[in-house]
């Protein structure tokens, strides 16, 4: 039982939940572990992309372990420690690129984890399903408010009101996922995107997501400004200034973040 964590000499962390005697759900103590990795990839320089997966091939993740949250007594008080712990979906800021590769059911939590990450790629016939409202529950960690963002309304509403899933090709089809794949080409498929990105320059990279990620949420001119402002603060960077040099000398550049 575990999160595993393995980082490759391209940059590259390969996020793995690792529980599938209960399909990957996550409790208290791996969700801990989880947010630890999410801060890992935050932090560390080295890792320039992030892909998260689940052990096996039955389940990326069945969501949250129900029985470990749902009627467990905790202090009032913890509603307001919003740091604790805290992880990916539910508000975590990681900047660098992340990959979800979806190896199995995908389900309630799972669906809210990949949600908050960048590019998306499953196997064929997987089920995506925000099921809370079966259980007297809702799709928190973001479920509610990235639903809608991500999908047409009318979808969205059908998968939170009513539970049920949609499968991996109708999830293509609306642009909830960006592959659909065969199984042993889906960590390939994954380290394919992790490395086009990892070869990019570091900083550029999580300045365009950012910029990305939150005009979903600033009016044009503010978003506009913003680009800018990053803009100029880029080009006087010492990556800039490499590929400058590499393009003229007709080379790849070497970014290393600075």
């Amino acid at each position: 039982m575990a999160i595993d964590m393995d980082v490759d000499g391209d940059g590259v962390a390969l996020i793995t939940i690792n529980r599938q005697e209960r399909r990957n759900a996550l409790d208290a103590e791996h969700y801990q572990l989880l947010s630890e990795a999410w801060q890992r990839v935050r932090d560390d320089d080295a890792i320039r992309c992030a892909i998260i997966t689940g052990a096996g091939d039955k389940a990326f993740c069945a969501g949250a372990d129900l029985k470990s949250f749902v009627g467990r007594k905790v202090p009032l008080s913890e509603l307001w420690m919003t740091q604790k712990d805290q992880i990916l979906n539910r508000g975590l800021e990681v900047w660098k690129p992340i990959i979800c590769a979806v190896n199995g059911a995908c389900m309630g939590g799972g669906v809210t984890l990949m949600l908050a990450t960048d590019i998306r790629i499953s196997v064929p016939g997987v089920g995506f399903g925000l099921s809370e409202v079966k259980r007297g529950i809702i799709a928190a960690n973001g479920g509610t408010q990235r639903a809608l963002k991500q999908l047409p309304y009318a979808v969205g509403m059908k998968m939170l009101l009513t539970g049920e899933p949609i499968d991996a090709e109708e999830a293509q089809r609306w642009g909830f996922i960006n592959d659909v794949v065969e199984r042993d080409q889906l960590l390939p498929k994954a380290y394919e995107y992790a490395r086009l990105i990892a070869s990019c320059a570091p900083l550029a990279v999580q300045a365009a997501k950012e910029l990305g990620v939150r005009s979903q949420d600033m009016d044009l001119s503010t978003g506009l400004r913003m680009e800018q402002l990053i803009s100029k603060i880029l080009q006087g960077s010492e990556d800039t200034a490499t590929a400058r040099a590499a393009f003229a000398e007709k080379r790849k550049p070497e970014f290393k973040g600075q």
